[in-house]
Parts: C-alpha cells; sequence; structure tokens
C-alpha cells in the first residue's frame, strides 16, 4: 500500500514504537502510581519521561503542566468545557475542525458568545478581524495551528502577540502540527495547547495531550481515582493529578514515548523538510492535470504536507475508491470533519480528496499517485 493518510493517522510508525508498546506490555503492564512495587515504579518513570521529551519538544518549562489525554479531540474538549463559562466570549476561526466546532457549538447551547473569525479560499485568517476581535477582550482565542483540510499553518505568533497585550488566554489546536512543524509555547504566547499522540508525533492512536500554563485553573472534566492523596475523596489541586484520572493508556504512552524519541533523535526540522519536499512534487504534479484544483497556498510555505484536491465532473469519493481499489493508494477524501474549511474554500458540497504524506512516504510514491489521479481523470465515469 502506498499510504497517503498521515494527517489522520501516521503509518508505518518508526519500528521502536512497536517495540516499546511490546514492550510495555509485557515488562511494566502495571498501573503508574498506584503501587510501590518495581513494575508499578517502572511504569511511573515511563509517564515522567514522556512527559518530559514532551515538554523538551514544545519549550515547557514544567513537565507537570502536560497532561496525557485519549485524543487531541479529548484535550480540545477538556481545555474548552474546563476554562469557558457562560456569558464569556470565545474567538475562533473558519478553519477549526469538528474538535473545536462542535465543543463550541455545545458552550453556545450553554450562553458562551462564539465569534468566529472569516478566512479566505487557501485558509488564510483575516488578521484585521482577528485584531479587532481580541482588542474586545474576549475570554480565549481557540485556533487551529494548521488546517487539516488545506494544511494552511495559522499565524499563531501574531495571535498570540495580541492575546497577550489583552489577557486573553490562547488555546491552540495542535493535532496537525505537533511533531512537524517548530512549536514553542513560552514565545508564541501559547496558554494551552492541545495535541494528539498518534499523528506527527508517531505514537499509537487513542493518545494525546494538554499543556496548561501554569497560572491558569482548568475544572476537571473526568474526576476519580489518581494514586495521590488516597485518604481524600476530593479531587487533587495539583497538577497532572487535578486533571488525570483513572488508569492511563500506559503502553499507548510507552510508544508515543518512542516516537518523540525519534523525532528528537532525527530532528524535527528533518522531519519538516522531506514532507515539504514531498508535498511539493504534489502540489507540482496535480496542478500539471487539467481537470484538477489544488486548494490551499501555491506552494509549501506556509502549509503543512496536506493537499487536498478534486476532479472537474468526478465525485471525490469515487476518486479515492478508485486509488484505494485499483492502484492500492490510501488516502481520505469528503469533509475530513471540517465544515467550516470546507465551507470557507467552497467545497462543503463536493468534499475533496486529501492526500497527505509523511517522513516515511518516498519520492516514488509520490510519482505512482500522480500517474494514478492522471489515469483516472482521463477516464470517463
Amino acid at each position: 500500500m502506498i499510504y497517503l493518510d498521515n494527517a489522520a493517522t501516521t503509518w508505518p510508525k518508526p519500528e521502536e514504537v512497536y517495540q516499546a508498546v511490546n514492550h510495555c506490555l509485557r515488562t511494566m503492564g502495571a498501573n503508574p502510581g498506584r503501587g510501590g512495587h518495581s513494575m508499578a515504579r517502572a511504569a511511573s518513570l515511563l509517564l515522567y519521561e514522556t512527559r518530559e521529551a514532551l515538554a523538551e519538544l514544545f519549550g515547557i518549562p514544567d513537565s507537570n503542566q502536560l497532561i496525557f489525554t485519549h485524543n487531541a479531540t479529548d484535550a480540545m474538549s477538556m481545555a474548552i468545557f474546563g476554562i469557558v463559562n457562560p456569558g464569556d466570549t470565545i474567538v475562533t476561526t473558519g478553519m477549526e475542525h469538528n474538535a473545536v466546532a462542535r465543543a463550541l457549538r455545545v458552550a453556545e447551547s450553554q450562553g458562551v458568545r462564539i465569534n468566529s473569525i472569516p478566512c479566505d479560499a487557501a485558509g488564510q485568517i483575516d488578521m484585521a478581524a482577528m485584531k479587532t476581535a481580541i482588542e474586545q477582550k474576549p475570554k480565549a482565542v481557540v485556533m487551529t495551528h494548521a488546517s487539516n483540510v488545506t494544511g494552511t499553518i495559522m499565524p499563531v505568533v501574531e495571535v498570540g502577540q495580541l492575546t497577550e497585550k489583552q489577557e486573553t488566554l490562547l488555546i491552540v489546536d495542535a493535532a496537525q502540527t505537533a511533531g512537524v512543524e517548530a512549536i514553542d509555547v513560552g514565545p508564541m504566547g501559547i496558554d494551552v495547547l492541545v495535541f494528539s499522540g498518534h499523528k506527527g508525533l508517531l505514537g499509537p492512536q487513542g493518545t494525546g495531550g494538554l499543556y496548561v500554563k501554569e497560572d491558569i485553573l482548568v475544572r476537571p472534566l473526568r474526576v476519580g481515582g489518581t494514586g495521590s492523596l488516597s485518604e481524600s475523596d476530593l479531587q487533587p489541586e495539583f497538577m497532572p493529578d487535578r486533571l488525570e484520572s483513572g488508569t492511563p493508556n500506559t503502553p499507548g504512552i510507552a510508544g508515543l514515548h518512542a516516537g518523540v524519541q525519534f523525532i528528537l533523535r532525527t530532528g524535527r526540522a528533518v522531519i519538516q523538510r522531506k514532507e515539504a519536499d514531498l508535498t511539493r512534487l504534489l502540489i507540482a504534479g496535480l496542478k500539471e492535470i487539467p481537470a484538477a484544483t489544488v486548494y490551499g497556498l501555491e506552494g509549501t510555505r506556509g502549509r503543512t504536507a496536506v493537499v487536498s484536491f478534486t476532479l472537474t465532473g468526478k465525485d471525490s469519493g469515487e476518486i479515492a475508491h478508485r486509488l484505494d481499489r485499483d492502484y492500492n493508494i490510501a488516502c481520505r477524501s469528503g469533509l475530513h470533519c471540517a465544515p467550516w474549511a470546507h465551507q470557507t474554500i467552497g467545497t462543503i458540497k463536493t468534499g475533496a480528496v486529501r492526500l497527505s504524506p509523511g517522513y516515511f512516504n518516498t519520492e516514488e510514491e509520490i510519482s505512482v499517485t500522480l500517474a494514478a489521479i492522471r489515469e483516472i481523470a482521463a477516464k470517463g465515469g
């Protein structure tokens, strides 16, 4: 299979990720923080080391401010419902994934005001409108770091400079960028960072995380056993226990740790450059197909390795089906759980085909994919 669905979940994983999950299940399959025996201690150490590795990657000064979640969607719900109150105003963008959009719609039904800033057809935000909105001192700005439809990278640094002046919280969805794009929470003005473990961080599914700046209080979405203060029936106030109840996905976190170590060892910038090179080839090849419309920015500057396209007169779902059935090429079609983004770029009725290369793809695979799309474009029906 030529796998070009890395924006959903990266595959394959580095070999050490598979080995780490297997090793964890076999040698440290106990509850971290819930026992004094050697396996429980080993599991606790694993969680600590993973927090430290993630903190190094994201420039987080205190790894205790980082908690493990089921995925980025889980983390985003924890952030929004743990921070926002009825009567608050939240600013967001027209390119958000449903992890943000649906949570905000629920918040809106509970009395929260939502101000969505428009974006152009390439997915770029209207910064003048964003500046005006932030000057009204909203409770928070909730925005994606990069679109999962067009790959367009949002101006988080510029927004962070504006939010800091107004003492507005900046909540960033880094599901599409963590592990590939540079993220440094301090200089970028990020107060809350949401990320998935199974995409750019190269970990298993069912992993993700939430970073909360030290002076921000988040109400727990879930409460329960933490392995700490067991004599009390009240939720601990300190991090990470405050937001991290129940037995964690220790095998998944072991795989996540291995994925982050692979990134740190290989070099995030090296991974980013390779993905950009593959994306450049993909865009250039698609633009040579007369029937193809490519969405997002013209080149690779300011975008991630996400390329969405349509073919004139052809159904996007059928294109993806043919790529899978006839050429063994995996991609994704439809609305990609991001109707706001498709509304913005004009594909809400047709959807689009999304190709998302990853670090383990090759130039040859891109060439084969482009040849397949040319054949599909040339065929009737």
